[in-house]
C-alpha cells in the first residue's frame, strides 16, 4: 500500500472515530508502527490532523468529542499511573462523584479494586461507570446515577442530570477535562456536559481533576472550571517545565504521577 493510500484511510478512520491509536492502525494497516508515525507526522503538517500521545486526533475535536471506546484505548499507562495517585483523595466511606471521560472511568477502576472503596457511595454521570460498579460481585458500593442525554463519551449530561446533581450533596468530585487553558481553566467540547460538571462541583466539598500532559496542548469550546475552584490537578510526569510552572502558581495542588508499575501486595493496600 502506497503512502498516500495509507494517510487516506487513516484520515477517513479519523472522520469517523474521531481519534486514532498507532498500534491499532499499524495492525489494521499491515504496516509497522514507525511507517504510521511517519504518516501522521507528515498530515499533521499539512494541518489534517494533530498528533497526540501513541497517535492522532482530528483538528475538528474543538467542537466534536471522540468517541469513549476510542478514547479508552490511548494513553493508559498515562491514565493508569493518574488514577493510582488520585486513589489517596477516597476514604472508605465517603461519598464521591465521578464524571465523565475515560480518565475518570481508569480511576473508577483502579478505586474499585481497592479498600479505600469499602462502603463508599458514588453519583457519576458516566455509564460506563455505573456499569463497573454495577458488575461487582460485592455489594459494598452504592451508585446513584444522574439520567439526561448521552454524549459521544458516554456520559449524561443536559437539564435532568443537572436537577438529580443539585438535590445532592459529596465530600470529593473527580472529572477529567478535554483541554487545560492557561490562565483560563478547565475545558470540554459540549457544553451541556461542560454545564453537568458544574454542577457536580456545586455540589462537592472539593474538586480533583484527573488529566494527563497532553490537555495543555489541547483546545476546547466551554470553560466548566478555573484553577481556583479547583483543589487538586492529577497529571502524569511527562508535563512540560514550562506547564508546570505556570499550572503551579494557579491551582492549590499540582500532582505528577510517575508511570511505575506497582505490586501486585501494594495494590491492595491502597
Amino acid at each position: 500500500m502506497i503512502s498516500s493510500q495509507r494517510q487516506h484511510l487513516i484520515l477517513s478512520r479519523l472522520r469517523t472515530r474521531g481519534a486514532v491509536r498507532i498500534t491499532a492502525l499499524s495492525k489494521e494497516l499491515g504496516v509497522s508502527a514507525m511507517t504510521i508515525r511517519r504518516d501522521i507526522a507528515e498530515l499533521a503538517d499539512k494541518g489534517l490532523l494533530k498528533r497526540v500521545h501513541g497517535g492522532a486526533v482530528t483538528t475538528s475535536t474543538l467542537l466534536a468529542e471522540p468517541l469513549f471506546s476510542v478514547k479508552s484505548q490511548m494513553d493508559i499507562g498515562l491514565k493508569d499511573a493518574i488514577a493510582r495517585e488520585a486513589l489517596k483523595y477516597v476514604s472508605p466511606g465517603d461519598v464521591i462523584a465521578i464524571g465523565g471521560g475515560t480518565t475518570a472511568y481508569v480511576f473508577a477502576q483502579h478505586l474499585l479494586e481497592s479498600r479505600r472503596s469499602a462502603g463508599i457511595t458514588i453519583l457519576t454521570n458516566s455509564i460506563p461507570v455505573a456499569e463497573l460498579v454495577q458488575a461487582l460481585e460485592s455489594k459494598d458500593v452504592e451508585v446513584i446515577v444522574t439520567g439526561g442525554v448521552i454524549t459521544r463519551s458516554n456520559s449524561l449530561v443536559g437539564p435532568i442530570a443537572d436537577k438529580v446533581v443539585a438535590s445532592l450533596r459529596v465530600n470529593t468530585v473527580f472529572l477529567g477535562t478535554h483541554s487545560v487553558s492557561i490562565p483560563r481553566g478547565f475545558l470540554m467540547p459540549n457544553s451541556l456536559e461542560a454545564a453537568t460538571d458544574m454542577a457536580m462541583m456545586d455540589i462537592a466539598d472539593n474538586t480533583i481533576i484527573l488529566t494527563d500532559h497532553t490537555k495543555w496542548s489541547s483546545t476546547s469550546l466551554s470553560l466548566f472550571a478555573s484553577f481556583e475552584q479547583v483543589s487538586a490537578v492529577v497529571t502524569d510526569d511527562e508535563l512540560d517545565a514550562e506547564s508546570i510552572a505556570a499550572t503551579q502558581k494557579l491551582v492549590k495542588e499540582l500532582v505528577l504521577a510517575h508511570q511505575v508499575e506497582r505490586s501486585e501486595g501494594s495494590e491492595q493496600q491502597q
